[in-house]
């Protein structure tokens, strides 16, 4: 594996799904060669992310795009790599135990669900029905000006205190009205 070449190599892939899927191709297992799969798995990253960033990018003018999908990969490698010694964890979210969409923490809607499904991407412990930066994702991103993987890396930072999570949300948000 080539850490250096990992951004093009991924653009590569995430070229192939997005034009795949483009092409009426469906199913995340069905997208990529066991090279591919190898390196993918390699990486902390499964064929589903790519499927959901190509459907996302197909279905919503581009969105999450190339850029937000390798900055949120990035970390999610880094934090597979170095904290995970990268292996995979076993655990798998229950999307069921997910607070409502309309949950709030502090005024702030989305939050309460948006931390601890940023916490399964971080691990890879999404399910395949998930997507971390989905559409309602990004909605909350964009109102509370974050990037993506910003906010997935200050979950990494602060994995065990949803408060200090909490604290720099409010901060930020509060700064886009200012």
């Amino acid at each position: 594996m080539s850490h250096y070449t990992f951004p093009q190599t991924f653009r590569a892939l995430y070229d192939k799904a997005v034009a795949l899927y483009a092409k009426g191709q469906r199913g995340a297992g069905t997208y990529f060669t066991s090279d591919e799969t190898a390196f993918l798995a390699a990486n902390g990253i499964t064929a589903q992310h790519l499927y959901d960033y190509a459907e996302d990018h197909n279905n919503y003018d581009g969105e999450p795009g190339y850029d937000r999908a390798l900055g949120i990969e990035l970390v999610r490698r880094d934090y597979y790599l170095n904290q995970q010694g990268g292996k995979t964890s076993s655990a798998i979210l229950d999307e069921s135990r997910l607070p409502a969409k309309t949950d709030a923490i502090r005024g702030i809607e989305w939050l309460p669900r948006l931390i601890p499904k940023a916490k399964a991407k971080l691990r890879g412990e999404l399910p395949s029905s998930l997507m971390y930066c989905c559409g309602g994702d990004r909605g909350f991103f964009k109102q509370h000006d974050i990037l993506p993987h910003e906010f997935l890396n200050l979950v990494w930072r602060y994995e065990n205190n949803d408060d200090a999570i909490i604290n720099w949300v409010v901060r930020r948000s509060a700064s886009t009205k200012g």
